[in-house]
């Protein structure tokens, strides 16, 4: 029974999205911690990791969105901002840190709340 929810698509997918979560807030506060480092590149999720698993949802490849790979790149798309080379605008770290916490109590609470409701059925309380 266990085994199904695990396997469902939207589980699969709450759990990707998650851990990409995760992952991006490490970058994000990395970023925001070398801000003032002299040459720092700032990193984030590849470009290309939303519109892959987008793709693997529209085909329902299950299996292509649980072994999509979450890794961190430096981002080549943001033009130095500082003669030193870094490219760290701390507004916009902090702004996208927010949004991603955002996202991450949300999806948290998604798979906490559908766990909660799996355990109240298994126990048979209301």
């Amino acid at each position: 029974m266990l085994e199904n929810l695990y396997a469902a698509e939207n589980y699969t997918l709450s759990k990707k999205m998650l851990d990409a979560t995760h992952l991006r807030h490490e970058a994000l506060a990395n970023n925001i911690a070398n801000a003032e480092t002299p040459g720092y590149k700032r990193r984030d999720l590849p470009a290309t990791f939303e519109k892959e698993l987008n793709s693997a949802v529209s085909r329902g490849d299950k299996t292509r969105m649980k072994n999509l790979p979450i890794r961190t790149e430096i981002d080549r798309r943001t033009k130095p901002i500082r003669l030193d080379g870094n490219n760290v605008e701390l507004d916009k770290e902090l702004l996208e840190a927010n949004r991603n916490a955002l996202n991450y109590n949300f999806l948290a609470e998604y798979i906490g709340g559908n766990i909660k409701t799996l355990n109240k059925a298994i126990k048979g309380h209301s």
